[in-house]
C-alpha cells in the first residue's frame, strides 16, 4: 500500500502535471476575461444599430423543431470571440515576440568533399579530412585572391 501511495505522490508532483494544472486554471480565468470583453464591450457595439437576436428563428419538419436562430447566435458569438482573441491577444503577442526574437546567424558556406563526403569551406582547395586536392578554381569567384591549383602545376606537392 505504501508503494502505491509513493507512486501516486510521484505522479501528482511531476512537473508537467503541475504545469498542466496551472495552464488549465489560467485558461479558465482568461476565458472569463474574454467572455466579459465580448459580452460587455463588443456585443453592445454590434447591437447599436438595432437589437440582433436570432433565437426566435425556428422551423419544424414532422413535429421536430429546428432552432436555427440559436445556432446563428452561437456562430456569431464564436466569430466575435475569435476576432477579439486574434486582434487583442494574438496580434500583439506576435509583434512582441518578433521584436525580441534573436536573429539567427547565417550558416557557414560549405561544400561537400567528393572523396570523403565531409563538409569543407567553399573556398578550400584541399579537404581538411582526407587531404584530397579539390577543384576550387571553377567554384571560386574571380576576386577571391586564391590561386587555382593549375597555377602551381610546376611545383611539387608536399
Amino acid at each position: 500500500m505504501k508503494k502505491q501511495l509513493d507512486e501516486f505522490r510521484a505522479f501528482i508532483l511531476r512537473g508537467n502535471l503541475i504545469d498542466l494544472a496551472v495552464a488549465v486554471v489560467l485558461g479558465l480565468a482568461f476565458t472569463a476575461v474574454i467572455t466579459a470583453v465580448v459580452a460587455d464591450l463588443i456585443t453592445p457595439l454590434i447591437s447599436i444599430p438595432g437589437k440582433v437576436d436570432f433565437s426566435s428563428w425556428t422551423f419544424a419538419i414532422n413535429g421536430s423543431v429546428f432552432r436555427i436562430g440559436s445556432f446563428f447566435n452561437a456562430l456569431i458569438s464564436f466569430v466575435i470571440i475569435a476576432a477579439v482573441l486574434f486582434f487583442l491577444v494574438v496580434k500583439p503577442m506576435n509583434v512582441l515576440m518578433a521584436r525580441y526574437k534573436p536573429t539567427p546567424e547565417p550558416p557557414a558556406e560549405t561544400k561537400e568533399c567528393p572523396y570523403c563526403l565531409s563538409s569543407v569551406p567553399v573556398n578550400a582547395t584541399r579537404c581538411a579530412f582526407c587531404t584530397s586536392q579539390l577543384d576550387a578554381a571553377a567554384e571560386l569567384p574571380p576576386d577571391t585572391g586564391i590561386k587555382s591549383s593549375s597555377a602551381t602545376k610546376g611545383s611539387a606537392n608536399v
